[in-house]
């Protein structure tokens, strides 16, 4: 029996099919953004879009979280396995241990199947349309649920793969739980409606593209462009060293004790593939920076992505070129339940740092210095003047390392986040602070013949007792430079209270503030490259 040999698909068409699917996903993503309300989500834009086909491979993507997207696949294969799916269903979870990263992350997965005839010859879905947005709260024993706890259940509300919706009709008794475990639960209620549009609106995208092409020609046409990135990523790997490269870094601690936690990489790299062995990791941590397995992948795919074309499609066959390597019980493969909330946001940055520390010496004058390697998050949670409750939730960005031809620069956010500011207004409006200062951290960059970015100083005022907590990294050490080149300035984490003067406080702390008390977070700034 001989195979039907399909002809070529045309390179322009692959071209249009790239940019119209990452076009529908950015698309959901500005509905997703216009239709919350929470500013975590409307204004700082902390939320992924992503398409995957009927075997769960991701065809697609938005230029939105390298942290969400590289680990979402993670969320389908969940939902797959857990649930037995119809049209009209969305299923939501945020369990790190089956498909989520941490627990304010809320993923939504809705299945999309084929319209007409081809609906009748196949159960299965077509496409999984997925989003996930950083809710402000989840419950939890702290405000923001971004808390030093000693467990998953001390972090909020621990949601497997469930249906939200079955057959269309939307879960009231599931709705009814989560608003009574949640701070704020009007604005998660329309965040999450905000979810589901944007995903009913992606189906519709997908629908109208196979009325359009046909069925068969997006199927063929979705699976080339997965082999041309597979083949692009080969091609680049060509260009590397090949060869065992070993590299470490360190967390400042997890925020119930003080010892240095390790991040170990051996990184083989081959003509056709990357090994990721992350197996000397050392044991997982009491506090929640621990990682799970998808989020290690999502740094690795991210790492090797920076060193690909620009215009190269992320779709699954990056994913293909990658093999990783962990073990159970460690920090970057924790056993349930093991707190998370600060592996997503905070490990994940160290985890590129020791990525790109290895590469450096595959690829030598293409990686640059260390970033801030931090996203500084955070929380505060309380009742507003009206008596209302309320949760916070930011990251605050910092200085990007120089790379062998540029500075760094200054007050961004770098690697696995890519979230915009908070609006000064948008805060003092909704909550009992004040901004006194909002500003560069002017020389914290690293010195060298390319110097670092720097980072940012801000200063809020309590108006009214509030709880929150801070989770930040490079508070012991700042990060490094490159071919000589300096290091960035350390972060910095204050407290004034009554007049007192300033006390500094640990990287990693839950806090309580009376009216008047004043917080100022100082990130760190990005390292030099080369000896000025």
């Amino acid at each position: 029996m001989h195979r039907v040999a399909h002809p070529a698909i045309d390179p322009v068409k692959l071209e249009v099919f790239h940019h119209l699917l990452g076009a529908y996903c950015e698309e959901a993503g500005a509905r997703l953004r216009l239709s919350a309300i929470s500013p975590n989500i409307r204004e700082r834009a902390d939320y992924s879009v992503a398409v995957f086909d009927r075997k769960a491979r991701l065809v697609a993507q938005a230029a939105h979280i390298p942290v969400h997207l590289g680990s979402a696949g993670e969320a389908v294969h969940a939902v797959r396995r857990e649930l037995e799916l119809e049209p009209g269903d969305v299923a939501i979870l945020n369990d790190p241990y089956c498909g989520g990263t941490h627990l304010p992350d809320v993923t939504m997965v809705r299945p999309v199947f084929a319209k007409g005839s081809a609906a009748k010859k196949s159960r299965e879905p077509e496409w999984f349309v997925v989003n996930r947005a950083h809710h402000a709260d989840i419950g939890g024993a702290t405000p923001g649920s971004m808390g030093i706890e000693r467990d998953l259940f001390a972090e909020g509300l621990v949601l497997p793969p469930v249906h939200l919706r079955r057959r269309g009709e939307l879960q009231s008794d599931l709705m009814r739980l989560l608003s009574r475990n949640v701070r704020g639960a009007d604005e998660r209620l329309i965040d999450l409606a905000a979810q589901e549009a944007s995903l009913a609106q992606l189906e519709q995208r997908l629908h109208a593209m196979v009325d359009e092409h046909g069925r068969t020609t997006v199927r063929r046409t979705t699976s080339a462009l997965m082999d041309y990135t597979e083949r692009a990523g080969r091609a680049l790997l060509q260009t590397l060293k090949n060869g065992t490269y070993r590299a470490h870094d360190f967390l400042d601690g997890d925020g119930i004790t003080e010892q240095r936690l390790r991040l170990d990489l051996v990184l083989r790299m081959h003509k056709d593939r990357v090994e990721f062995d992350w197996t000397r990791t050392c044991d997982q941590a009491q506090g929640g920076v621990n990682a799970n397995p998808g989020i290690v992948m999502a740094a690795c795919v991210y790492s090797l992505r920076c060193l690909c074309p620009g215009r190269l499609p992320t779709n699954d066959g990056l994913f293909r070129l990658l093999r990783l390597a962990t073990r159970p019980g460690s920090l970057v493969d924790p056993h349930s339940p093991a707190p998370v909330a600060g592996g997503n946001v905070e490990t994940s940055q160290r985890l590129v740092d020791v990525c790109l520390q290895a590469l450096s010496s595959a690829a030598p004058k293409r990686v640059p210095a260390a970033s801030a390697g931090t996203m500084s998050n955070l929380t505060f949670g309380g009742l507003t003047r009206s008596g209302r409750e309320f949760a916070s939730y930011e990251t605050l960005p910092g200085g990007a390392g120089a790379s062998a031809s540029h500075d760094g620069q200054s007050a961004i956010q770098t690697h696995m986040t890519n979230t915009r500011n908070t609006p000064i207004e948008e805060l003092e409006q909704r909550a009992p602070l004040r901004i006194r200062a909002l500003s560069i951290r002017r020389g914290s960059g690293g010195g060298g013949k390319h110097r670092g970015g720097d980072g940012l100083v801000k200063e809020i005022e309590v108006l009214a007792p509030l709880r929150g907590a801070f989770l930040g990294e490079r508070h012991i050490n700042g990060p490094p430079g490159a071919a000589g080149g300096e290091a960035g300035a350390k972060g910095r984490l204050f407290v004034e209270r009554g007049g007192s003067g300033r006390k500094k406080l640990p990287a990693k702390t839950s806090f309580e503030l009376a009216a008047g008390d004043v917080i100022t977070v100082a990130t760190p700034g990005g390292g030099g490259h080369g000896k000025a």
